[in-house]
């Protein structure tokens, strides 16, 4: 199914973030893609499988593809490894009903550039397909507060949160947004050898290996606050 076709281009077409949609609830499609527009953004399809959308991914070669997790045959983390292969230009936002920052990880690990939940607000799904880039990994502020599932998870099992100083903090808060370290080093005014200490020192004290899971791990122990 196309959409493009629907409404005649007009020329500020081009300008506009090109979605393609996938998702096997065909209202929830539908729906989105009319906030999509509202938006400012081109949805340019929608696709009901992963085999569907890896197929239209391949021929669209859309900007962003909101792809859900759990589909029929094959699920969306499948098709989000087949659609960096066949669309290498787009980036990938997973839609999903699971909280559990394990699959956050999965998701990157496939190669999704953010992590959306799917009972969250539909301002904060636009949100984050306005600000998702290639090379980081966005997490939807609700992915870790709200219900009693996700309420708090690392104090239920007794973590210590650390103390960090104001710098850390300043560095965290700029991870959590998705920014690079290079990014950061700029707009906090210090050099990239300092901020990738401080990132180290974020690690160290997360007890993490990576600066996904510092990001991750910062959300579970309320580290980290919804953006502004």
């Amino acid at each position: 199914m196309t959409l493009a076709q629907l409404e005649p281009p007009s020329a500020t077409t081009t300008t506009r973030a090109r979605v393609l949609v996938v998702d096997d609830h065909r209202t929830f499609a539908e729906l989105l893609t009319v906030a999509l527009t509202s938006s400012g953004m081109d949805p340019v399809g929608i696709a009901h499988s992963a085999a569907q959308a890896v197929a239209m991914a391949q021929d669209l070669q859309p900007d962003i593809v909101v792809m859900d997790i759990e589909m029929p045959r094959q699920d969306g983390l499948a098709a989000t490894r087949r659609i960096r292969d066949v669309a290498p230009g787009a980036v990938v936002a997973v839609v999903t009903a699971h909280r559990d920052p394990d699959w956050v990880v999965r998701a990157a690990q496939a190669g999704a550039s953010a992590f959306v939940p799917k009972d969250g607000s539909l301002a904060e799904m636009i949100d984050v397909l306005t600000r998702v880039r290639p090379g980081q990994m966005l997490v939807a502020p609700s992915t870790f507060s709200g219900g009693p599932t996700v309420a708090r998870p690392a104090d239920r099992h007794g973590a210590v949160v650390p103390q960090l100083t104001r710098r850390e903090q300043e560095v965290l808060d700029c991870l959590g947004r998705g920014m690079q370290v290079k990014a950061i080093a700029r707009v906090l005014g210090i050099t990239l050898e300092t901020c990738r200490g401080y990132v180290k020192s974020l690690h160290v004290k997360l007890g993490v290996r990576s600066q996904l899971e510092a990001v991750v791990k910062a959300q579970q122990l309320g580290l980290l606050g919804s953006p502004e």
